[in-house]
């Protein structure tokens, strides 16, 4: 496109150089019959000519204008909606790092009470075993207190009758036989 414009204004140049290089000439002296002669109808035609390039220029100047505009928005909005593609990119991206945070937090959550169930499980069986062997060592206690208990009775009891016994000994020895006789009838 650049070229075809310099090319116009090329070929309007040289028109225009041929032009004021003969009016220079003639001025310098130069006899008009030196000259080819350029008649008025050719000089209107050339004026013409230079008013329709100029004309052309600018409305090819104006059209590429109008269409460097167009790329020019065009790349704009083009840029506008890369922007806007590469934000919606980062929200979905946050959205989506958030969401795993938030898994991964909940994951750990879960995971930190089902190690805090299962510790207060297993310090509340390791209670109930302690509790128990306690209960069992307070019943064996018990049930050895009250053997050796049943068994310091009957020493006891065994202790009395053999004293019974020998204190009876004792009386009917020093009594004899007749004081524990039974007593006639009166």
């Amino acid at each position: 496109m650049n070229a075809h414009y310099a090319s116009r204004a090329a070929a309007t140049l040289a028109m225009l150089l041929s032009v004021c290089a003969q009016a220079a000439d003639t001025e310098r002296g130069k006899t008009v019959s030196e000259t080819p002669a350029v008649s008025a109808d050719d000089l209107a035609a050339i004026g013409e000519r230079i008013r329709q390039t100029g004309a052309q220029i600018r409305a090819d100047i104006k059209e590429a204008r109008a269409r460097l505009d167009a790329q020019k928005a065009q790349e704009e909005a083009e840029r506008k909606r890369e922007a806007e593609q590469a934000r919606q990119q980062a929200i979905r991206e946050s959205k989506h790092r958030q969401a795993v945070e938030a898994a991964q937090a909940r994951t750990r959550l879960e995971a930190a009470a089902r190690t805090e169930q299962a510790e207060r499980e297993r310090q509340e069986a390791l209670h109930a075993k302690r509790q128990q062997a306690e209960r069992a060592k307070r019943e064996e206690q018990l049930a050895l207190a009250a053997q050796s208990s049943k068994e310091e009775q009957a020493a006891r009891l065994r202790t009395t009758k053999e004293r019974a016994a020998e204190a009876l000994s004792q009386a009917r020895a020093s009594a004899g036989v007749r004081a524990f006789a039974e007593e006639p009838s009166r």
